[in-house]
């Protein structure tokens, strides 16, 4: 009895000491949170949106060249990287199970998942942005696009194993070729998790700064020509942030607002795509 007094003591103990931990790191982030809100609703309104931005020094303007080109950027992006990421995560899961080469892309892209970004940004810049001569909008793109890759593959791979062997060898009973297995048996039964890493991913790279400063740079006008600099929300706001202006930063709290309504709005989404894949079963 004493023994066991005293594993409930010590186990009350670590309990205690977590959620101490827990309760300090979330007031953390709902100050943050609740900081970002207060300023960022407090200068939002529609010319944030509609307009370009004002010269400095002058009040007014708005960040429309921003946020055409981080949906340019962040699309192109989306594009090269989703596709990588399935085929990628497709072939470690049905092709590379048990061979060395999957093992060793498996490992890899565990590693690039915990990569800091502005490493990625520096690569990219070394091979598009050095050779070339010029900053410009599918560097940044490429950039983006390798940080999403290793999280939309490790997703893809971990959600299709757990679609049991048995559905497949049922498939091959029926005298199906493998390929349409993958694509009408194992990616139906793996769908909703590949969509929640895919949105995952999204939102990884919506609130990246330091790739695209080594990439993309940025641009004071509307640029639709992605071989040129290009403006992005997130380095707008790290330029407005420490600006000297206050009309710059009340801009930039109010782009912040809306980069963590987008982020918030994926993770929501990829949360009821979890909840839809495991009450339909």
């Amino acid at each position: 009895m004493e023994r066991l007094r005293k594993r409930k003591i010590q186990n009350n103990i670590a309990i205690g000491f977590s959620l101490l931990a827990s309760i300090i790191g979330l007031f953390w982030l709902v100050f943050i949170l609740f900081d970002v809100l207060r300023h960022g609703l407090s200068f939002f309104d529609l010319n944030l949106f509609i307009e370009d931005p004002a010269p400095p020094g002058f009040e007014g303007g708005g960040m429309r060249n921003a946020f055409i080109g981080q949906f340019m950027i962040t699309g192109c992006a989306i594009v090269i990287g989703i596709p990588f990421g399935i085929l990628g995560g497709t072939f470690l899961s049905e092709y590379g199970r048990m061979t060395k080469i999957g093992r060793l892309i498996s490992v890899i892209s565990d590693i690039m998942i915990s990569v800091p970004t502005i490493v990625v940004g520096t690569f990219i810049y070394s091979l598009m942005v050095k050779p070339l001569g010029h900053f410009s909008g599918w560097a940044g793109s490429v950039s983006l696009a390798m940080i999403m890759i290793p999280v939309t593959l490790r997703t893809t791979e971990d959600m299709m194993s757990l679609v049991p062997w048995s559905i497949r060898e049922a498939a091959f009973a029926l005298g199906a070729p493998y390929y349409k297995v993958i694509i009408q048996v194992v990616y139906r039964g793996a769908i909703a998790g590949i969509l929640t890493g895919i949105l995952l991913s999204i939102a990884r790279i919506a609130g990246e700064t330091a790739p695209l400063l080594f990439t993309s740079f940025n641009n004071s006008f509307i640029s639709l020509n992605m071989e040129e600099p290009m403006a992005s929300l997130t380095v707008t706001i790290f330029q407005y942030a420490t600006g000297p202006y206050d009309d710059w930063h009340a801009m930039a709290w109010a782009a912040s607002f809306v980069i963590i309504l987008a982020i918030l709005l994926l993770t929501v989404l990829g949360r009821l795509l979890v909840i839809f894949k495991y009450s339909s079963k």
